[in-house]
């Protein structure tokens, strides 16, 4: 008797999340998630990164059945969460307080199966990371390109123009919205297989692997 390999369903309309799922192999299909990203009073940054990916897999359970993958990736500065930014002169000024100096990234990820009795893994992952004394122009010129608005902390750790990070301290796939070392064994235990060597994803985007070679 076979078992069918379930669908895995993306929580996420985020296009390196589905970059990262389709260099594994992994067949997938896209729901986004609508939740409320407004922090408890108090809450931790990487506790919120996690409550919001739960929230997000059980929001689209909701409506599906299969296995839901949901992330939430967070900036996290002096204690202050930085999310997306609304328009480009807080994109500027995001930048412009990141400039230099070191922040933590925290990416919370749940992987819930719901298509008996519903049961999930939930985890964060966290990196630090340092950016480099980039110029006003710098800036001014990743603003107006229009990439800085759809990602927290107005960057993105891949960008090859702006390259904005001087030094990461943990997984670089964790910055960029989904920690795959983490990842690999809860898609194993629910069944999905990867069709590919997953060592290629991280070498693909960053031309070296870190975590996903510690074993």
């Amino acid at each position: 008797m076979t078992t069918e390999t379930p669908t895995l369903i993306l929580a996420s309309a985020s296009p390196r999340r589905q970059a990262f799922l389709r260099l594994l192999g992994i067949p997938f299909r896209v729901r986004p998630a609508h939740v409320d990203e407004r922090p408890y009073p108090g809450e931790r940054p990487d506790l919120l990164a996690l409550r919001l990916s739960w929230a997000k897999a059980y929001a689209v359970a909701r409506e599906e059945e299969g296995v839901i993958l949901a992330a939430d990736t967070l900036v996290v500065l002096d204690g202050q969460v930085l999310g997306k930014p609304k328009d480009p002169q807080e994109a500027r000024a995001m930048l412009r307080a990141l400039r230099g100096r070191w922040h933590t990234v925290y990416t919370g990820l749940t992987l819930l199966d719901a298509r008996h009795t519903p049961r999930a893994s939930s985890l964060v992952d966290a990196a630090r990371v340092r950016m480099r004394d980039y110029s006003d122009a710098a800036i001014d010129a990743f603003v107006e390109s229009g990439k800085a608005l759809d990602k927290a902390g107005a960057y993105a750790i891949q960008d090859e123009d702006f390259a904005p990070v001087a030094r990461i301290e943990g997984c670089m796939a964790t910055v960029m919205g989904l920690p795959v070392a983490r990842l690999l064994p809860l898609l194993a235990d629910v069944g999905i297989p990867l069709p590919e060597d997953p060592t290629r994803a991280c070498r693909h985007f960053f031309g070296h692997c870190c975590l996903l070679g510690e074993g």
